[in-house]
This record gives structure tokens, sequence and C-alpha cells, in this order.
């Protein structure tokens, strides 16, 4: 059941519950400060999102239009500049504490390619915008002539017309990392508890643990949601609930191959993104196997298979955009990861409403990325200390935020509709994107204000709510249970 003797009887000064990325780093950062922790998670991951990962360590390879175009969203980038700064001493330190061996990082920089997939208003724009963060911020990075790019073949149809390098953004592989990290945590003491938590235990405004899927039940001073998607679950057995941004999920499905060739690039290699997604990306494993990543899915429920069309879909744009003899190797694994998206498009960070409670999840695609910066900014909440990254504008309990016009949403569906149709090739006449473009926006602010008169939620979120009648409710229901919270505050 755990590393070190059972957990019944004992009482933890911290629980966190979730064993992803977030959750091992929170554990051992605080298990190096003294505390007695108890991590919870079974040991599968089952609905995990860090263990399907491609694990880039960078934030800039991010950046879109729409990120940078709201103080939130400037925020959460700079949040991920400080974390790309603490991964080489985080990882220095977990090779000391944890004897080292092979090298967890699989990739020497990144770079991004420009191609002839996707529309100029998402690909053309969002390289652009990377660029520009790189200059504003001093990011070292170079040009790279599409025909001197180092492992990319692509068919002529998709080849890149332009490509930079940013040296400083790696990646790591996300089990071994996983494993590292759990082996750190138990060896400075902490217990490990392979089982699911199916409720928090509550008296009044003080949580003081958690019930298990066997029955048991485990107390602790201080309790961490960090469980992905998963979170939801728990936050509904608490009074606390309506008052935080409901989560969903963003089911994604990801490959590794091994290479026909046996070779693999020395970098990561990606688009921009687009599509609601996070762009195609090829990574290195080792061996001659390379990751392919990765589809996103908003689902108001967490995934654990993955359909077939996800996994044709990348395995085509993979061979078409990156590498042509792909199509002649192995799938030797094929992964479905969940990431925890708010409703609002925004992490949940920080205090949760009640006593002893802390929430540390919606990170979407950044949760790993920003793992060691969360863990320490968590660690001196946690322990009443002064803080030093601002995590203010996501505290869990808040209003819907609202980063960006009904208008600019409604633009960014439609675009991101119609990129989807080019990234599969469609063949229509050349009029007919205008014609179909003209007929989505109408319709499209038609569903935003069917979905609330006010608020409006991110572009992926509103687009797949028109298919899901279930994410549709939870928009819903979330939004008036906001209005009337307000209003209940105001009186």
């Amino acid at each position: 059941m755990n590393s070190n003797g059972g957990p019944e009887g004992r009482r933890f000064d911290v629980l966190v519950v979730g064993n992803g990325a977030l959750g091992l780093s929170l554990a051992l950062t605080l298990t190096r400060r003294g505390q007695r922790v108890a991590l919870l998670g079974e040991s599968h991951r089952p609905w995990a999102g860090s263990t399907a990962a491609g694990a880039m360590l960078g934030c800039f390879g991010e950046v879109t239009t729409s990120l940078v175009a709201s103080d939130h969203g400037r925020t959460k980038l700079e949040l991920g500049i400080e974390a790309t700064r603490m991964w080489p001493q985080w990882l220095a330190e977990l090779d000391e504490e944890t004897g080292g061996g092979d090298s967890i990082k699989t990739a020497d920089g990144t770079t991004l390619i420009l191609n002839t997939i996707g529309i100029p208003e998402i690909d053309d724009a969002n390289f652009a915008a990377i660029r520009a963060e790189l200059v504003r911020y001093a990011e070292p990075f170079h040009d790279v002539d599409p025909a001197d790019l180092d492992w990319v073949d692509s068919e002529p149809l998709s080849r890149p017309l332009k490509a930079f390098h940013i040296p400083g953004e790696h990646a790591v592989n996300p089990v071994a990392l996983m494993e590292r990290l759990e082996s750190a945590f138990t060896t400075a003491g902490g217990t490990v508890i392979t089982e699911l938590a199916t409720a928090v235990v509550h008296d009044r405004d003080r949580v003081t643990g958690v019930t298990l899927a066997n029955g048991d039940s485990i107390s602790a001073g201080q309790v961490v949601l960090a469980a992905g998607a998963r979170t939801q679950v728990l936050l509904d057995t608490l009074p606390v609930g309506p008052r935080i941004p409901k989560l969903v999920s963003g089911y994604g499905v990801s490959a590794l191959v091994k290479t026909v060739d046996g070779t693999s690039p020395s970098s990561v290699i990606r688009t921009p993104n687009r599509s609601f997604a996070c762009g195609l990306h090829v990574l290195p494993r080792g061996q001659g196997e390379v990751y392919l990543g990765a589809t996103n899915v908003i689902s108001s429920e967490p995934r654990d298979i993955a359909e077939m069309r996800d996994l044709v879909f990348l395995l085509q744009c993979a061979h078409r955009q990156v590498r042509r003899n792909l199509w002649d190797s192995h799938v030797a694994k094929v992964q479905v990861g969940n990431r925890p998206v708010s409703v609002d498009g925004f992490p949940l960070l920080g205090d949760g409403g009640m006593d002893g409670l802390w929430i540390m999840t919606g990170t979407y695609r950044d949760g790993l990325h920003l793992s060691p910066l969360l863990a320490q900014e968590m660690t001196a909440r946690i322990l009443g200390e002064a803080p030093r990254a601002a995590l203010a504008p996501f505290t869990p309990v808040r209003p819907p935020l609202q980063a960006w016009s009904r208008e600019r949403i409604v633009e960014d569906v439609v675009h991101h509709t119609i990129a989807i149709g080019y990234e599969q090739d469609w063949k229509i006449p050349v009029e007919w994107d205008g014609w179909i473009e003209n007929d989505l926006r109408p319709a499209t602010l038609s569903w935003a204000e069917e979905i609330d008169p006010e608020f409006t939620p991110p572009p992926e979120l509103l687009f797949l709510s028109r298919q899901i009648p279930d994410l549709a409710k939870i928009l819903r229901e979330y939004y008036a249970a906001s209005r009337e919270g307000a209003g209940a505050a105001a009186r």
C-alpha cells in the first residue's frame, strides 16, 4: 500500500492527493522542509496527464497571440519563464538525492517550424508572436534555413517555410522524471499511499483528510488537491466547490514510435499551437524511439482509452509534416492523458477556501514544466512563509476570469475551426472557406449567448460545448452559480 509502513492511525502534516509531476514535486519539496508528508495516488496513474506528456521544458514555444493579449496570460508566461530557469538546478538536486544515473533529459533545445499546413491567422501569427516574446525577454534563439533542418523530411505539400531554434527549451522523459521524484521523496522520509481518494473529509469549514476507495481514511493538518482533471470529483464532495471554476479534461493522445531507420532528432521539433491544440511535436526518446504528440479534445470527463480518429490524425500529421519514413516505423505504445482545464482557462493555485485545503491544478498544458516553481511557491504558502511568485490572479476561489472579449473568442473559434479542416487536408473550392467563416461567425456568437449572456468560455470549450451536452451543462451551471454567489455577496 505504501513505502514506509501503514498510514492507518498516523496523522500527517500534509497530504498531497495526486501523484503526477505537480503532486510529486510538491510532496518532495515539503518533505525536504521537514514536513511529514503522505503522497496519495494509484501507482499506474490512470487519467494522468504527466505520463503521456512530451515533457517539454519551455514556455516560449507555447506562446500564442491570445496568451499575450491578456494580463493573466502574460502572468502565466512569466511564471513559465521563471520555471525554465529553475530546471537545471532542480534536475541536479534530483541526481544528487537519487544517485543520478542516466540523464533524463531527452532533447537539446527546441526547433520551431512554420510549415504550409494551417492558416495565416493562427500559424503565421503565433510564429511571429513567439519570436516577439523571445526578443522581449532576451531569450537566445537563432534562425535556421528550412533546408538545413536536422531530421526533417516532410512531404512537399507540408514543407517548412521558416524555422528557428531555441537552445534553452529542452525536454525530459516524464516517466523517468517521476520515478526519480518518487525515489527522492521516499528517501527523504515521505510516505507513498497507492490508493484512490474518493472524498475529502471535513468538519464544518475545516478539512481533516480524505476517504479512500478501500474505505480507509487518512488524516492530515493540510490537504492539497493536485489530482489533475480528477480533482473535480473531490471538489464536488466539499461545500466550497461552486465558488471554484469547474475542471474538465483536455484529453490527448500521444504515441511512442520506433523509427524504421533507428534515428531520432537531437532537439524538439514542433509547430506553433494550432487547431485548439498544442501544435504537432516530435521529441527524441533514445535508442531510435521518438515521441509524437499530441491531440487535444475537451471532454467533460477524463478518458483512458484513445479514439481511433485521434490516433490516425496524429500519425498522419507526423509523417506528412515532419518525416516521411515515420509511415514505415513501428508504433511501440499509444498513450492517453488528461490535462486539467478550468472552465475559464487559467490555473487553480492556492488557498481552497476552507481551513487546511489547498488546490494545485488547472495548469492545462503547463503543469510538468511549472512543477519546480509551483512546488516552491505552494510550499511557502502552506508553511505560512512569504511567497515570491505572483499566483494571486489564479487563486482558486474566484469569479470566472474573462481574459478576452466575446468577439475575440468567437473569432478564435472561427479561425481554429477552419484550421482543423486545412490540417486534415480538406479539399474544397477556394471560396468556400470564406462562406463557411461567414456562417460560423453568427452561429458561434449565438451559441455563446445561449451559454451565458455575460461570460464566455475559452475558445476550445465554446467550440466543443456545441457538440457535448454535458460540457454545455457544466458551463451554464457554473456561470449561474457564479452570478448567484456574486449577488449574494453584494447583498
